[in-house]
């Protein structure tokens, strides 16, 4: 027993540095961005991470966390949707796991979030580069969303280390914006519009367009392959929004690659964190066995 107690007391000596570097090495990839609404209200506050917690594993305590506030969304939005928020009006909130491996999952409270949905985020995040990372998004009141992806992309600028050009948010927040507005008008799933701007950047980004002329042209044929009717206003609308997106690529190298690299870093670390959890699990059970 004395020799079981001694490899226990080596192995917690040699895991403790590997933790160590696998947990402090700068930003953690993984942050969180509380509404200043909700930040200022215990009881939304508390709504809100409780919701987090029952979408994560990783403890909340690690994660960088920002307040947003009005003054932060109304810069990116307010000359695109028209509408100004008071700083009692923030309520979304965000949390961005970079750790996460396997492309981009956002995770949505749709008892919440009434308007925007998984898909919808996760195509005009790809407007400023982002392709990865686990994302949820919650508010503790009924929201629409639209908002809420300031705090998204904010989330993943703490996360990253990196800010997001603010060409590249406006972009993203235009093209949110449109795709909220098309279902809307159209009423047809938000997904499915979602799929439009999806196959339209597609094909934009493949052909490296720019001009709203000629990407209006693939939004009205790939709209008719989606059966989906559009008015003229509406295909212009989509062709603008996308134009942007587009001219906002060129400045976005630096957080892409950021992005790339502290998205590997996260992975490793909590592909570690897992490896000593495994071994101590297993070390743990094969002490259980001499009791």
């Amino acid at each position: 027993m004395n020799k079981l107690l001694l490899a226990i007391i080596v192995a917690i000596m040699i895991l403790s540095p590997i933790y160590s570097a696998s947990t402090n090495s700068g930003t953690t990839g993984f942050a969180i961005t509380y509404g200043e609404t909700t930040y200022n209200n215990p009881s939304y506050k508390n709504t809100v991470i409780n919701y987090f917690e029952s979408r994560t594993s990783r403890n909340l305590d690690e994660a960088n966390t920002e307040v947003i506030t009005a003054a932060e969304v109304n810069q990116v939005a307010k000359d695109i949707t028209g509408r100004t928020y008071p700083s009692d009006q923030i309520f979304s909130c965000a949390m961005v796991d970079l750790s996460y491996s396997q492309g981009i999952k956002v995770v949505v409270d749709e008892s919440k979030i009434t308007v925007v949905t998984s898909k919808m985020y996760a195509t005009a995040l790809k407007s400023t580069g982002i392709e990865s990372g686990y994302v949820v998004v919650t508010s503790p009141v009924s929201a629409t969303g639209e908002s809420a992806l300031t705090g998204v992309m904010k989330s993943y600028e703490v996360a990253v280390g990196t800010p997001i050009p603010e060409e590249a948010k406006k972009a993203a927040t235009d093209e949110l914006y449109t795709e909220s507005q098309i279902a809307e008008q159209t009423g047809q799933d938000p997904d499915k519009i979602a799929d439009l701007f999806d196959q339209v950047k597609q094909e934009v980004q493949e052909q490296n367009l720019q001009d709203p002329a000629q990407i209006k042209v693939i939004v009205i044929n790939i709209a008719a392959t989606l059966n989906i009717n559009l008015t003229d206003e509406q295909a212009q609308q989509i062709a603008d929004a996308i134009a942007n997106s587009q001219k906002a690529q060129s400045s976005l190298t630096d957080f892409k690659n950021q992005l790339e690299s502290v998205t590997q870093q996260a992975s490793d670390s909590q592909g570690i964190i897992n490896q000593i959890i495994n071994y101590f699990q297993g070390l743990m059970d094969y002490i259980m066995s001499f009791i």
